[in-house]
């Protein structure tokens, strides 16, 4: 079985270093106001990103460049020479989604990879070998395939690349096309500038105050019962099993808008403003790699080191695991639910959860997770490491020193702050010290939480 490449998001120079350090073979970034991350991209400043290139390349690894805004005219005034530059830098591929720029890119570059982006939303065959056929390298496939689909376009396109999302956000809306951001906020998600808003806090209401019962009716009433009732074949041809209020209309509250009432509708599918749990895919790793997918990706180019390193370590683990022939190791789960997440779910990829999975998760991971607290700046010759604190932990704590050269637990017996002994470091700011941590040289620090404990 050949090894998928493992891709992890690179916001900048410190996420990517992490990325290669704890096992991807490449990494991805956005370009300066071309793609679908204007937010906390360090690699907009071109020198920086001339850096980050040149740094991938000199370990042996590839960056790519996404590129895949959908533009409007006056963005197509500038893009051929604001490229100019960073085509020169030879980043390993382009990501692109836009039909008209990929036209420009292959008719000034021929020579520079490009990679269909998932905005271009490939879901069959025919699709791929459209887009082979104008010389597309890479196709990354849409996150509404299942496996069976995807095993079905390799065994149909044999010979062109194909990448998958195993890990991190999904949309509401069909692989990224979402107009919430730009309803409510006036900044549109296709042009870089999503603030996420499937993900904020919202309350429903009803229209009618005076009729009380509804609130207990929407709870008592068995979407899946009624939908199993149809997936049968229970109901006749022409019937329906409506929800006792799909007529009526209902309102929205963002937790930051008090007051502000929007309109949704609500039918027998349940609420169409929704917050998508995060792709976690990575128990489906044996079977992406055994179909032949030619990279496995992760989403988040806004998210910490500690994100991108723990991803990768896992990822980069199920990977090797998986050409080696062995059986997926479960823990690997409850080392992925310390990471920022809104709860998991395999997303379209498969519709079942295995049996193991779902013993895992009631027997043993909740009683793993772990919680990032901090990372190691500097270890002085007696080998007392200084750890840059982001959550709090405490003398008597378990925890978890991820490191390149392998992972191991302590119980942390005694901690110093400014030479003085200190029980506990209180949060994000302080900066603290550890004993025997030689070898562990900008290790990151998780503590293992306690079953009862809350994240």
């Amino acid at each position: 079985m050949k090894a998928p490449e493992l891709l992890l998001p690179a916001g900048g120079l410190e996420r990517m270093r992490a990325a290669f350090d704890y096992g991807a073979d490449a990494v991805y970034a956005g370009t300066p106001r071309y793609s679908l991350r204007a937010r906390n991209n360090e690699f907009a400043h071109l020198p920086i990103l001339e850096q980050g290139i040149s740094e991938a390349h000199a370990r042996g690894k590839k960056f790519f460049l996404a590129s895949n805004i959908l533009p409007h005219n006056a963005k197509l005034k500038t893009y051929l020479a604001d490229m100019e530059p960073i085509i020169a830098m030879q980043p390993d591929a382009l990501i692109m989604a836009d039909p008209g720029l990929i036209m420009k890119v292959r008719e000034k570059w021929p020579e520079i990879p490009v990679h269909l982006s998932v905005q271009a939303n490939t879901t069959n065959a025919w699709g791929v070998q459209f887009w082979q056929s104008i010389g597309i390298e890479r196709i990354i496939l849409s996150r509404e395939l299942s496996i069976n689909e995807i095993a079905e376009i390799r065994q149909q396109c044999p010979d062109i690349e194909l990448e998958v999302f195993v890990h991190g956000a999904l949309c509401i809306a069909y692989s990224g096309r979402c107009l919430l951001s730009g309803y409510f906020n006036h900044r549109d998600p296709n042009q870089g500038t999503c603030t996420n808003a499937c993900r904020w806090d919202y309350k429903v209401h009803n229209t009618s105050d005076s009729d009380s019962g509804d609130a207990q009716l929407l709870r008592d009433f068995d979407f899946k019962h009624a939908q199993s009732l149809a997936d049968e074949s229970l109901l006749g041809p022409n019937e329906q099993q409506r929800h006792p209020l799909a007529n009526k209309v209902y309102l929205i509250e963002e937790a930051n808008r008090p007051g502000d009432m929007m309109p949704i509708m609500e039918d027998e599918h349940g609420t169409y403003i929704m917050n998508s749990k995060d792709l976690r895919a990575v128990e489906q790793v044996a079977k992406l790699a055994e179909i032949g997918v030619d990279s496995l990706k992760v989403e988040g180019r806004t998210k910490s080191v500690y994100y991108v390193a723990r991803a990768a370590q896992v990822y980069r683990r199920a990977i090797d695991d998986a050409v080696a022939g062995k059986p997926f190791d479960y823990s690997l789960l409850a080392e992925l639910e310390g990471l920022a997440n809104r709860g998991y779910t395999t997303g379209f990829l498969e519709r079942h959860q295995t049996q193991e999975y779902q013993n895992y998760l009631s027997g043993h991971s909740l009683s793993k997770q772990s919680q990032y607290v901090g990372k190691v700046t500097d270890i002085d010759a007696d080998g007392w490491a200084t750890i840059e604190v982001k959550n709090k932990f405490s003398v008597g704590d378990q925890l978890e020193i991820i490191h390149p050269s392998g992972n191991q637990i302590i119980r942390l017996e005694q901690m110093t702050r400014k030479g003085y002994p200190i029980e506990v470091a209180a949060g994000n700011g302080f900066e603290v010290k550890i004993p025997q941590m030689q070898g562990k040289d900008k290790a990151l620090i998780a503590r293992i939480m306690m079953q009862n404990e809350a994240v």
